[in-house]
């Protein structure tokens, strides 16, 4: 790729993105940018030929990049300007950039005494993320919080969108998939600083015990069928830390792949195609993906 457009930020080809993702695995970037600051990141867009690929990565959690790499420009958002998190106490709502780790933005709506993201310190995401995706758990969506946010689509023009606009279903939005989330808008509620960390440290322990999150995972790997647990299916089909190459389903928690140290994205997705098709076949029901892939095979 030649012609690139001049950035304040840096651009680095054939960046290897495997160190950005949890699952440590797949090629590298054709172009990897990280923007300077929204203005470089806007400037940048407009300027790049239309038919260039853009893919944003965040912190890789929920993510399998493909052993062929990505084609185009992965753009990530990094440093502490795309994360900065601000209490406005007046509205007991809660700003937070793109790049902010859901942790990040529980804690601090914590310490302000503002309740309802305490979900969020379960999640280990970053608000893009969350808001491409509804993210949640124990019972709580990021649709169940969200004001408004605003990003960049594809030509580089800023787009603004209110909950409404989003249509959130279950792990899915209706907002164009080419927007670069920039910053987000999130409504508290007042309540004792105390009481709110106390249910963050219960879904934080929660999670300890029941997720293999030491280990190089992705998350949860698909979706929960209507009526369905995803970890009970695959846990029925006889996937609980079945080895497949050099990847596998978690012991402790079946929805969740793990690379056991020398795994390939092909292993890790060619697992998830073979307990797909085996549900399939064993019950009739439809695993869908959660985890993103994206690049070449």
């Amino acid at each position: 790729m030649t012609d690139l457009p001049q950035v304040r930020g840096k651009l680095l080809r054939e960046e290897a993105l495997a160190p950005f993702t949890w699952f440590r695995v797949g090629g590298p970037a054709e172009v990897l940018f990280l923007p300077a600051d929204e203005e470089d990141l806007s400037d940048f867009l407009r300027e790049l030929p239309a038919e260039t690929p853009v893919t944003v990565l965040g912190v890789g959690s929920n993510v399998i990049v493909r052993d062929g790499g990505v084609p185009g420009v992965v753009i990530r958002l990094a440093g502490k300007h795309f994360a900065e998190v601000v209490i406005d106490e007046e509205d007991n709502q809660i700003i937070a950039g793109a790049g902010a780790l859901d942790a990040a933005v529980a804690r601090a709506a914590a310490n302000a005494g503002l309740a309802g993201l305490e979900f969020y310190a379960g999640i280990p995401g970053t608000i893009g993320g969350a808001l491409t995706m509804n993210a949640g758990c124990y019972g709580a969506e990021t649709k169940d919080v969200l004001v408004s946010a605003w990003g960049y689509d594809r030509s580089g023009d800023m787009r603004v969108f209110e909950l409404a606009d989003f249509g959130y279903t279950y792990r899915h939005s209706q907002v164009p998939e080419d927007i670069i989330w920039i910053q987000a808008i999130f409504q508290g509620r007042s309540d004792d600083p105390a009481a709110v960390k106390a249910r963050m440290a219960e879904i934080t322990s929660r999670r300890e015990t029941t997720q293999p999150i030491r280990e190089k995972t992705g998350g949860s790997t698909f979706k929960n069928p209507e009526g369905h647990s995803s970890w009970k299916l695959v846990d029925e089909a006889g996937w609980r830390g079945k080895m497949h190459g050099g990847a596998k389903f978690s012991e402790l928690h079946s929805n969740f792949m793990i690379n056991t140290g020398e795994a390939t994205a092909a292993d890790l997705e060619g697992l998830g195609e073979a307990v797909r098709a085996d549900v399939k076949a064993r019950t009739g029901v439809q695993l869908d993906w959660e985890i993103k892939r994206i690049g070449r095979p």
